[in-house]
């Protein structure tokens, strides 16, 4: 998941992960600028980074983080005018809202967030505000494979979507009659990840997602709970409906008013349940984020992507 050089870098890992709320309240500026209260500029080097945020976005800042890690070592491998100091780059999930909370506080060098960032959030960045589109991502209406429905149907409307996830149809008999009577169990992601919002704004509405909905920690966990329940239905994100089928198809995702969410419509647009996956910051990048900022944009960081199932946002450097 990270790199595994020592002990103490495992356990501050482990402590990111679960302090969420701060999202690492320790600062990655430099041990020496953090014990004398001097910025990086003043004459320290920022060997540790810290992104934190959205766990759409964890699996491949954590990926590229390890490899860069274990590829470089120390710095003054990436560039001859960086000091030898180990390379320490920490990934912490913990849903988009608590991303962009950590960018704004300075307790994360990077938010991670896979929504469209809002114009409070930007201004509260500040004049430094800069975003970095990795991937984009579309929010899939998706049915457990074992489903009846999928031999009648493949296409649902925004407004029969809406029905089922706030609860006003509750049955799957009620989508359609020659449906048995099961109860509809939803999926959806927990209230601090990007999904929701975006969900919220393309289908939702004004209406609110029913209370039993079954919450989830992260795309991947949201899209197992619907592989696991022969009458679920949730919001699988692209590249976690396409990671959940890679052994055998598991999961169908439905047309959305006659669109179906394929690569082609996703990125013309058609496909309307979208989000770009990025990561944010308000403070102007050092030497070393911007060595591994490139390394995540070049080649290494587009097959990264592909490998996670979404669709890259970028044209790798040469």
């Amino acid at each position: 998941m990270k790199h595994l050089k020592k002990a103490s870098t495992l356990f501050l890992a482990l402590a990111l992960t679960l302090s969420l709320a701060a999202c690492g309240s320790t600062s990655t500026t430099g041990s020496e600028a953090e014990s004398t209260g001097e910025p990086e500029n003043a004459g320290t080097f920022q060997s540790d980074i810290l992104f934190c945020g959205s766990t759409s976005l964890y699996p491949i800042m954590s990926s590229l983080a390890s490899s860069f890690t274990e590829e470089y070592v120390t710095w003054d491998q990436v560039d001859a005018s960086f000091p030898a100091e180990n390379i320490s780059i920490y990934v912490a999930p913990g849903g988009s809202g608590v991303g962009v909370s950590a960018a704004i506080d300075g307790t994360a060098d990077f938010g991670m967030v896979a929504r469209a960032m809002k114009d409070s959030e930007v201004e509260a960045l500040g004049e430094n505000y800069q975003d970095f589109i990795v991937a984009r991502d579309a929010l899939t209406v998706s049915v457990n494979a074992q489903n009846p429905i999928c031999d009648i149907m493949d296409d649902m409307s925004t407004e029969t979507i809406r029905q089922i996830f706030s609860g006003e149809i509750s049955t799957w008999d009620q989508v359609d009659a020659s449906l048995p009577a099961e109860t509809i169990n939803v999926y959806i992601r927990d209230l601090s990840g990007g999904a929701y919002e975006v969900f919220q704004t393309a289908v939702m509405g004004e209406s609110e997602v029913t209370a039993s909905a079954t919450q989830s920690a992260s795309m991947t966990e949201l899209a197992t709970n619907i592989a696991n329940d022969p009458w679920g239905i949730g919001y699988a994100g692209f590249g976690a409906y396409n990671k959940a089928n890679e052994g055998g198809q598991v999961l169908v995702a439905m047309k959305v008013d006659g669109v179906e969410a394929t690569t082609e419509n996703i990125l013309s647009g058609d496909y309307t349940i979208q989000r770009p996956v990025m990561f944010v910051t308000g403070a102007e990048v050092t030497a070393s984020e911007q060595a591994f900022i490139d390394y995540i944009f070049s080649q290494v960081g587009y097959d990264v992507v592909e490998a996670n199932g979404y669709i890259p946002a970028f044209t790798p450097e040469a």
